[in-house]
């Protein structure tokens, strides 16, 4: 049985990974002992076990299992040992010294037909050093092994440190809304040099069909027994894949997790960005919750040091950052997810306006002409491999492709807490085609910086399961999820909707054919129409924020 050869990880996602899960970099006291552990199936992954020097007893540990090499980790493995705990990290299935195949990538760590990772477990708890309690630690790709293994483990996994992963590989990873998240998913793959079979497989499953069941850990949320500490960002490529997990966890887990669970959201991208700065508390080390060493020493040592006590949500509320008398930036602590909010909606007027009341008028529309030849380029938001994070949208919103709706100044401030969903009446002179949103914040130097936005393909509106064409001019309802957020709209501001078809390359254009996924290479130019009339009322709904203070002391 020949082992693949080993696979170099893109600088920039080791780099990104470091930052995320804060890892230190410090070399590790001693080396690790390395071990090839046989899976059920015969396949053998290659795990290192680092053991703290003068051990006296039985250890509880921390299991990591990566595809970007497991000897990358010696540099936090000190923060564990020194803490008592052995560190044990493997490559997954096909990924540097482990044998068998990466595809498909995720897929074998599961708990289908592979379970390496209840694998990994059992072995973890059997060996001679160890006390039979493991947490499990990683963030993106770390954290998307934890969130797949996580369900039916063995008892022996007692506690989950979950950075910024996703709950639904097909949602939030691979096809948004329907769209293919071309520069992520793709680019991810090959700039790992994963498998080709990994990238013809989801391009071969464009509809959330059977396949990709056994990438959906949310919904084996039931089957959760350990709790875990789930940290995203505000601008992170999966921030509403940590919302679910939480959510999902905390509320239908099984009693070792349900109610146990913490949630941890600040204003962080997968990486940095740099076109807005917030203020040094907006780093993690300011919350407690968010302390990994607490939580494992709580759960895996019994330590009595207050983590019980936490309040299950902690969350950044931003703020105009450039602004120091600005409301928000600040931590707030909360007993769930979402917090109380009233959903309001903002209406799209012909005039360009962004108003909570609702058009009068009937039979008023606003046309444009999508060409997937010339798509609106992306500029930041939720992205990986481009740049990311609130940027200043105006080039791109001069497009005539690019419809606008802004409202007045803001008299006063406003709270913008939660999940938030665009509500669109469209027509389309071609059986398929996309539309995008964008919510952004608008400063008093014109700035039209991003906060979040959505996509959704039109065969997609009534179901990311089936396929459902456009007729040509007829009106249809749909919705786009913009995922969630939490920002103060300072006194002054504006807020302002862009509604278009195109945001590549974060998602492939649509060709605006109708024809199956990459079946061909053919175009349309499409005439899409927004309808802004008293009985086709286009708008945004927003949660604006009802609770209590409850600030992070």
């Amino acid at each position: 049985m020949s082992l693949v050869k080993s696979r170099r990880p893109q600088w920039i996602l080791l780099a990104a990974a470091v930052v995320l899960m804060g890892w230190a970099v410090s070399p590790a006291a001693g080396g690790p002992t390395e071990s090839m552990v046989t899976m059920t199936d015969g396949t053998r992954l290659a795990v290192d076990v680092y053991l703290p020097e003068n051990r006296a007893a039985k250890l509880p540990a921390i299991f990591v299992s990566t595809p970007y090499n497991k000897s990358g980790v010696k540099g936090f493995a000190d923060g564990f040992l020194s803490r008592g705990y052995a560190l044990v990290v493997a490559d997954i299935r096909g990924r540097f010294k482990s044998e068998g195949n990466d595809a498909i990538i995720f897929h074998h760590h599961g708990w289908a037909k592979n379970h390496d990772g209840h694998d990994l477990l059992r072995w973890i708890a059997a060996q001679e050093w160890s006390n039979g309690r493991v947490g499990s630690y990683g963030g993106s790709a770390v954290g998307i092994t934890q969130n797949m293994q996580a369900p039916g483990a063995p008892e022996c996994l007692q506690a989950q440190y979950v950075e910024v992963a996703f709950s639904d590989m097909y949602s939030q990873c691979a096809y948004q809304g329907g769209c293919f998240r071309q520069c992520l998913l793709e680019g991810w793959l090959k700039a790992t040099q994963m498998d080709p079979e990994n990238l013809a497989s989801f391009v071969a499953h464009p509809n959330k069909d059977a396949f990709w069941a056994e990438l959906d850990p949310e919904s084996q949320a039931a089957r959760v027994n350990a709790p875990g500490v789930y940290v995203g960002g505000w601008y992170d490529i999966f921030v509403q894949g940590t919302i679910n997990s939480f959510t999902s966890i905390q509320q239908q887990g099984e009693p070792g997790a349900r109610g146990r669970c913490r949630l941890v959201l600040g204003p962080w991208a997968h990486g940095t960005f740099d076109e807005l700065t917030y203020p040094p508390n907006s780093e993690r080390r300011h919350v407690k919750a968010a302390d990994h060493y607490r939580w494992f020493d709580a759960l895996l040592k019994d330590t009595d040091n207050g983590v019980a006590q936490d309040r299950p949500v902690h969350y950044y509320v931003m703020g105009d950052p450039t602004d120091k008398e600005a409301p928000g930036n600040y931590w707030r602590a909360a007993a769930d997810w979402p917090p109380p909010a009233e959903a309001t909606a903002f209406f799209f007027h012909a005039d360009g306006k962004l108003t909570r009341q609702p058009p009068t008028s009937a039979g008023t529309s606003r046309s444009y002409r999508y060409d997937p030849g010339n798509p609106v380029h992306t500029i930041g938001g939720q992205n990986l491999l481009i740049p990311k994070g609130p940027m200043d949208q105006r080039r791109i919103e001069e497009r005539e492709d690019v419809l606008l709706f802004t409202s007045d100044l803001l008299a006063e401030p406003l709270e913008v807490t939660g999940r938030i969903t665009a509500r669109l009446f469209v027509s389309s002179d071609c059986p398929d085609t996309d539309f995008t949103v964008k919510l952004c914040d608008v400063y008093p130097d014109g700035r039209s910086m991003l906060v979040t936005d959505g996509i959704l393909r039109a065969r997609h509106r009534v179901s990311l399961a089936s396929e459902d064409f456009l007729t040509p001019g007829e009106v249809y309802e749909l919705a786009v999820d913009l995922w969630s957020t939490s920002l103060v709209f300072a006194r002054g501001h504006r807020l302002r909707v862009a509604v278009s078809s195109s945001n590549s390359p974060r998602f492939e254009p649509n060709p605006n054919t109708g024809h199956a996924f990459r079946a061909d290479k053919e175009q349309r130019v499409a005439t899409n129409t927004l309808h802004l009339a008293a009985d086709r009322a286009s708008h945004i709904e927003l949660p604006i924020y009802r609770g209590p203070e409850d600030r992070e002391p």
